[in-house]
């Protein structure tokens, strides 16, 4: 057993069973690429690294061999390895991956120039059907230039697909690892998503008491990020709105930051999605707000609460298919479900996930999907919970 095989599926399995080829080309961004194929193998990949002649300048073949377990392509042989791993043939890669990818490879991958092991095999691969991924790094002056954009755009006519860059000063460097492995998933999943346009909404809203105290409800927005990812995986248009928070934002998806229920309001007003999800925490009231700061001598102080707006309403009057959330605690599970359908009816919403608080864990989480009149229990991790509630909404 080689020792990179101890990693592979410790973050998830949602490349399991996948062969990907690794191009690597003669960027600096090349140096990166032993995390990235190891990240790859945490999410259940097999990966197969290949490097050009400006990429060993920078990177070895044994470093590569090392982090994958796999023999590093620097030449092709006798063993037709373009063929074997891109030709129309049984057992070939799930998906070339050049990352990171030149100026010079993209070019010379959109005439159909074959003069290096990553463009032999994008050639084949191309010609053959193997879905292609493009991570570009090079000079901002190169990204700009006409023809290479002239070239990504060929490119992107016949279904590769780019995945960054970034733009720092004057670089246009190579996407961030998260990023790539994310888009790896999406273009290998089944896509029940693509071409939607789909809005989280999570966290939880604060209202302020006076200038210094906020209420508010918890919530850690750790729902609404697994939603957003694997929206995302299934290749929908995602757009996350989000309250307060403890969970890392990604960076590539677009998101609205929102303090409060009229900072959220706001927004709603400009909603033009096909679907949205809420797992939100949000407040049922709010307050006229002191000025200044309450004093803290005082023993006691009244505070006057009043109705918020809900926004699920709201948000159905601009959006077609509405998910609601609908947390209860400490309830029997028929009360759950009465609570989710008088919510499904009040609401108009197209399905209520619920859950009892006591069934809501570190990382794991137990729902039940109503939708019209039946249910369906859902429990596993939140990562494999909101998988199961993007297969569920696909069919709304």
């Amino acid at each position: 057993m080689h020792p990179s095989e101890a990693i592979v599926g410790t973050s998830s399995s949602l490349l399991k069973g996948r062969k990907i080829v690794l191009g690597i080309t003669g960027s600096i961004a090349a140096v990166e690429c032993f995390e990235m194929a190891r990240d790859l193998m945490r999410n259940g990949a097999r990966v197969i690294p290949v490097l050009t002649p400006e990429a060993q300048k920078l990177v070895t073949p044994y470093s590569m061999a090392f982090a994958t377990g796999e023999e590093t392509i620097t030449e092709l042989d006798g063993r037709v390895q373009h063929v074997s791993l891109m030709g129309d043939v049984q057992g070939r890669a799930d998906l070339l991956l050049i990352a990171p990818c030149t100026a010079n490879t993209i070019s010379k991958i959109a005439c159909g120039i074959d003069d290096t092991t990553v463009t032999t095999m994008a050639t084949v691969a191309l010609g053959s059907g193997v879905p292609v991924l493009i991570a570009p790094a090079m000079h901002g002056a190169m990204f700009n230039n006409p023809m290479v954009a002239e070239n990504m755009d060929k490119l992107r006519k016949i279904g590769v697909e780019f995945v960054g860059p970034r733009f720092e000063g004057k670089k246009a460097k190579i996407a961030l690892r998260d990023e790539i492995v994310h888009a790896t998933i999406r273009k290998l999943s089944p896509g029940s998503l693509r071409g939607r346009k789909v809005l989280i909404v999570g966290g939880s809203s604060a209202e302020s008491m006076d200038d210094m105290r906020l209420i508010t409800n918890r919530g850690t927005g750790e729902t609404a990020v697994a939603l957003t990812l694997a929206a995302y995986h299934q290749g929908a248009d995602v757009e996350l709105w989000m309250g307060r928070c403890s969970v890392p934002l990604p960076s590539f998806i677009p998101t609205e930051r929102f303090e409060n229920l009229a900072d959220l309001s706001v927004l709603v007003s400009k909603a033009d999605h096909d679907l949205a999800l809420v797992p939100a925490a949000l407040s049922d009231f709010t307050f006229e707000a002191s000025r200044g700061k309450l004093p803290s001598e005082a023993k006691r102080t009244v505070l006057q609460l009043k109705s918020a707006p809900k926004l699920l309403p709201l948000l159905r009057e601009k959006v077609p298919k509405v998910v609601g959330f609908k947390a209860e605690s400490g309830v029997e599970e028929r009360v759950l479900i009465s609570e989710a359908r008088a919510s499904l009816r009040r609401n108009g919403l197209s399905a209520v996930a619920a859950n009892d608080l006591k069934d809501v864990g570190p990382g794991r989480t137990r729902i039940v999907y109503v939708k019209g009149r039946g249910k369906k229990v859902l429990e596993g991790s939140k990562d494999e919970v909101a998988m199961m509630i993007i297969e569920e909404v696909s069919g709304l």
